[in-house]
């Protein structure tokens, strides 16, 4: 399963009712698209929506595709949509309860479908109260591989009302980026921009997610993408003093010392070393993630 380890920087959303749009977005410049069973299906074509992302499954998708099911009642979703070429689920509202029960729906939907135990992954997305306060808890839950945050769910259960930097919510998305290295998941996976139409705002927005520690962003529209993957893509100069940083120490470091200080006077040590080693990791995995 192409990008099962929840890697990307874009997340695309698209209603799974919409086959027209899937395609569209399967073709995007999205990391990974995530096809949506919940919100933005209309109860009406629930079961429509399911067929529609089973035909696509079964055409054979062209790169990374999740699905998130419905967290209310998943169990027809997951029936449908496990195939092999399902990347994975998103898990809205994500608590330890529901995905213990989500791991044992998966686990009949493998059975049934002859695949590897285990093998579909699972992005838990942290949209209550209990999820927040549980977070590393679903960090550590077997299948899951990338935390996300639903931050108008959790807003509007908080009773919050934040401004358009939603920095009423900042406290809890460190608590999900110190739940993600906790257990060892790559950095969290940050809300959509609800503003389409505001560039300037989603620049703003995703630089700071970028600076709180997440590493990915979903998007609503298409139109997003390009800033998103600008984003969280290192530029040729950071990667350059990332190298040149390396290079310094390596060179520098002929005595054995566990750090050192650098040709422009910095001080260098085991943990500045990994800042640099996770710029050059993130500029040469992400470009793009590869489509199959």
């Amino acid at each position: 399963m192409n990008g099962a380890d929840g890697r990307g920087r874009s997340f695309l959303y698209v209603p799974g009712h919409r086959r027209e749009r899937i395609h569209r977005a399967v073709g995007s410049d999205a990391d990974a698209v995530v096809i949506d069973l919940e919100d933005a299906v209309p109860a009406a074509a629930k079961g429509s929506a399911r067929d529609t992302v089973r035909a696509v499954l079964d055409a054979g998708a062209a790169g990374p595709v999740w699905v998130r099911v419905d967290g209310t009642d998943p169990e027809p979703d997951i029936a449908t949509v496990v195939a092999p070429s399902l990347t994975g689920i998103w898990v809205p509202k994500a608590e330890p309860g529901l995905l213990g029960r989500i791991d044992a729906l998966l686990a009949a939907a493998e059975r049934d479908r002859g695949l590897p135990p285990g093998g579909v992954a699972v992005v838990a997305l942290i949209e209550t109260a209990a999820g927040v306060l549980h977070a590393e808890q679903v960090a550590r839950s077997p299948r899951v591989v990338r935390l996300g945050v639903g931050e108008a769910d959790l807003a509007g259960e908080l009773r919050l009302r934040p401004d358009d930097e939603r920095t009423e919510l900042f406290g809890i998305r460190l608590q999900l980026v110190l739940a993600s290295a906790a257990a060892g998941l790559g950095a969290p996976i940050g809300p959509v921009e609800t503003n389409v139409s505001d560039q300037d705002l989603l620049v703003r927005t995703t630089r700071t997610l970028l600076r709180q520690g997440f590493r990915g962003r979903t998007a609503l529209h298409p139109r997003q993408l390009a800033t998103i993957n600008a984003v969280f893509t290192p530029t040729p100069a950071e990667v350059a003093a990332a190298t040149e940083l390396l290079a310094d120490f390596a060179t520098g470091n002929a005595n054995g010392d566990a750090a050192l200080v650098d040709r422009h006077g910095r001080f260098v040590d085991p943990a500045v070393l990994r800042t640099a080693r996770e710029t050059i990791a993130r500029a040469t995995q992400n470009p793009r993630v590869q489509r199959s």
